[in-house]
């Protein structure tokens, strides 16, 4: 049984990947590895989490000793390496924990890797890690047609991005200094269920839900690619299996909106599901002092990935929005736990007793 380790599994994008592996390769053993911040939640993975395939292991990136460990007794064959800190303003208020998780937590594993498989009678053969990094590595874009490709130059804005970026340098240094077999992703902004309700999707459906304000930065002009999430999880699934070692592929929706757009979207779409008159909340747009350093556009060009590979994206937005939505909405609970903070004392109290 082939041994796969999906770091950051319990948070938004890594739920949906370790869902699709788990219930597509049973004759995988997937194991999610899981520091539970507060944007990780077991109850992202409830429907699966008695599977025979599937295992948890509570522990931190940074963790070198214990990680080099699991890697030795698992038999560790495969890694998606998707945890990390990745919200802009936490970033701002706290760089520190961004570059120790992103950076020297991305270094602990791949030095834990490199050790483990190149003590083995293969070598690297049958290897594999992989590390999905951000769009906002490459900065910003002008206000035309221009869109990042996989050799557009690195020139990050927040302490966030300069953190994937330093990662994602390491990864490359793995692989060019001792043959570590890497592949790294860069994606445009996921959107879908189980998303923190800190990103501007799920917080704007719960506020307008409670009809609270809905803070938009600057004036909404700026200008995000969406990708809804488990398109994002299909092509992190083809690329592991077919990507080609040392490569970059960007992973993009050719989906670009501004932000002042996809809140009249939410807030339409909300307001009739809710049964309300449409648009009868745009009241509560609320425009506030724009972000420190805050990148005007991103947009990525995926075409590499549809060529080489094949995949492409499912949904349109506006499809993929009247899903969110409604999930948001009929999963009011889940909501409502996360952002009362409940879920993160109950996995305190139960780990502190191991």
């Amino acid at each position: 049984m082939k041994t796969i380790v999906i770091t950051g599994g319990a948070g938004f994008i890594g739920s949906h990947v370790v869902r699709l592996f788990v219930n597509k390769y049973p004759e995988y053993h997937i194991i999610n590895l899981d520091k539970l911040t507060y944007a990780g939640n077991l109850a992202n993975l409830k429907d699966i989490e008695d599977l025979p395939n599937y295992e948890f292991v509570k522990m931190d990136i940074c963790d070198f000793d214990a990680f080099y460990r699991l890697m030795q007794e698992k038999k560790v064959e495969g890694i998606i390496h998707l945890a990390a800190e990745s919200h802009v303003d936490r970033s701002i208020k706290d760089p520190f924990t961004f570059a120790k998780t992103n950076v020297m937590g991305t270094l602990s594993l791949l030095q834990a890797a490199k050790l483990y498989w190149e003590s083995l009678p293969e070598g690297f053969e049958g290897k594999r890690f992989y590390h999905i990094s951000t769009d906002e590595v490459y900065g910003a874009l002008a206000m035309d047609d221009s869109l990042f490709t996989e050799q557009t130059k690195y020139n990050p804005h927040s302490p966030y991005s300069a953190a994937k970026a330093s990662s994602d340098h390491f990864v490359r240094a793995y692989h060019d200094t001792y043959g570590l077999p890497t592949i790294v992703t860069n994606c445009s902004n996921n959107y879908g269920p189980y998303q923190f309700p800190e990103k501007l999707i799920p917080l704007f459906i719960n506020n307008i839900r409670k009809r609270k304000p809905l803070p938009v930065y600057g004036k909404g002009e700026n200008v995000r690619d969406w990708l809804y999430v488990e398109d994002h999880a299909r092509a992190i699934d083809i690329i592991f299996h077919n990507g080609k070692t040392a490569e970059t592929y960007n992973i993009g929706g050719f989906n670009e909106w501004k932000n002042i757009d996809i809140v009249k979207v939410l807030i339409n779409t909300v307001d009739r599901l809710l049964g309300r008159s449409e648009g009868e909340d745009l009241d509560l747009i609320t425009y506030v002092t724009d972000r420190q350093g805050h990148d005007m556009r991103y947009a990525i060009d995926s075409t590499k990935l549809q060529r080489e590979l094949g995949w492409e994206p499912s949904l349109q937005f506006e499809e993929g929005i009247e899903k969110t939505v409604r999930w948001y909405l009929d999963h009011q609970d889940w909501l409502d736990n996360v952002t009362s903070g409940d879920y993160q004392r109950y996995y305190d109290n139960m780990y502190s007793h191991r």
